[in-house]
């Protein structure tokens, strides 16, 4: 083999060794951490969604995967708060984030508790009753000062069955 044979024979070895490399990366997904986002959810799936979400109350942070109009998964890190056995997701400063508005084109969406991943529809909260109710709950949780990260533009939903949307 001649010089520049053999180098781009090793340059087409290399994109295809980090082609596959990527679509692997893709294809087992990569999960949000902290403030990091990330594309698909991976878990054990359950099927019955829980009439009670009261066993939420032991994580500080739970998964949220959302559709995007790229065709691909978004997924980042939330807290969450339990009331009454219903669960409840927000959004501080939903509009300087992109996942709040996707939710809106499309509010179903994949929720990962511990290593279990939830099918859900993600309902918008409008009541100001019911929002200072999932506020309180917030405030408790996480050891919150009252209103602290409640500014406005933060936005509440309910979770339901993704049949109930």
């Amino acid at each position: 083999m001649n010089g520049p044979f053999k180098r781009e024979l090793a340059r087409d070895r290399r994109q295809a060794g980090l082609a596959l490399l990527l679509s692997g990366f893709l294809l087992l997904g990569c999960e949000p951490e902290n403030q990091t986002p990330g594309l698909w959810l991976s878990g054990e799936y359950v099927e019955t969604f829980p009439d009670d979400w009261s066993f939420s109350n032991e994580f500080k942070e739970i998964a949220i995967e959302v559709d995007t109009p790229y065709l691909i998964a978004h997924s980042v890190t939330i807290w969450c708060v339990e009331v009454e056995g219903d669960l409840f997701v927000a959004a501080a400063a939903a509009d300087t984030k992109r996942w709040p508005g996707w939710v809106e084109d499309d509010p179903d969406v994949v929720l990962k508790i511990d290593d279990k991943v939830y099918q859900a529809t993600l309902v918008p909260i409008e009541s100001s009753t019911e929002i200072d109710r999932v506020r309180a709950a917030y405030v408790a949780k996480y050891d919150l000062g009252e209103g602290s990260p409640f500014q406005p533009g933060t936005k509440y939903w309910s979770v339901m069955p993704s049949d109930a949307g």
